[in-house]
């Protein structure tokens, strides 16, 4: 089945040191990645960015690939050719509040500064629309029992892969909002099959989109798991992304 869709997660996958295109994981020039996204414009392949990052800049780097979807703030966001929709549940905008403002409004937030041993991701944490986003290391299943036992099981604490200042970086979002969960509306949009679509990511998080897409690739530098639909990559970073783009082309 021929492909028709790439979802890539943005760093740590298709951005290699510093968030560039440009850079491997080492800091090294490299045209692989940009090479992996003509490859998939020739080939009419769509290229939709999933990523934690605030709706402008995963905006930006849409525009600057050519893309008109993309996912944004960990799949509480999707925009479809300028047609956005949130997809925070009850956290959802309203009375002139944010979802940020609406999950600050809980005390959850309190909690896990309180419990859990991390801290606010600066300057990353500010202007967020959505998620409040921390750096450290937690254990993610301790973490949301702890927020399912202070009355907060509407929320949920994600690890969102490693952050270059070292550690792990962690969103808590609204509990139904999920990269999976935008992944799969976007392809029932277009009307792809999952065998018409792969992923690529380095996250746990990204894990969650093996599930709804037909093959699914970590890249080297993610963590080290394995599932039915689970493919490590040799390279990491951007040469690991077009690794996946040139397997599922040719195959």
């Amino acid at each position: 089945m021929a492909l028709r869709c790439v979802y890539t997660d943005l760093d740590g996958t298709l951005l290699g040191a510093g968030a560039s295109l440009f850079r491997d994981g080492q800091g090294q020039f490299t045209l692989l990645p940009a090479r992996a996204l003509e490859a998939c414009h020739r080939a009419g392949v769509e290229v939709v960015l999933k990523s934690g990052r605030r709706k402008a800049q995963v905006m930006e780097d849409a525009r600057l690939i050519g893309q008109d979807s993309y996912i944004y703030e960990v799949g509480s966001g999707l925009v479809i050719d300028g047609e956005e929709q949130m997809l925070c549940g009850e956290f959802g905008p309203r009375d002139g509040r944010s979802p940020h403002e609406l999950i600050a409004s809980t005390g959850a937030t309190a909690c896990g500064s309180r419990e859990l041993a991390i801290e606010p991701h600066t300057p990353w944490d500010v202007d967020r629309f959505v998620s409040h986003l921390y750096r450290g290391e937690t254990d993610v299943d301790r973490a949301n029992e702890l927020l399912v036992r202070e009355g907060h099981g509407g929320l949920r604490l994600i690890d969102n892969g490693a952050a270059a200042e070292g550690g792990h970086t962690y969103h808590l979002i609204p509990a139904v909002a999920s990269k999976a969960t935008a992944v799969e509306l976007h392809m029932r949009s277009r009307g792809y099959s999952p065998g018409e679509c792969i992923a690529v990511g380095d996250s746990r998080e990204d894990l969650g989109v093996a599930e709804v897409v037909g093959r699914f690739f970590l890249v080297a530098n993610g963590p080290d798991v394995s599932g039915p639909n689970v493919q490590r990559t040799e390279s990491s970073h951007g040469d690991g992304f077009y690794e996946a783009v040139v397997q599922s082309l040719v195959t």
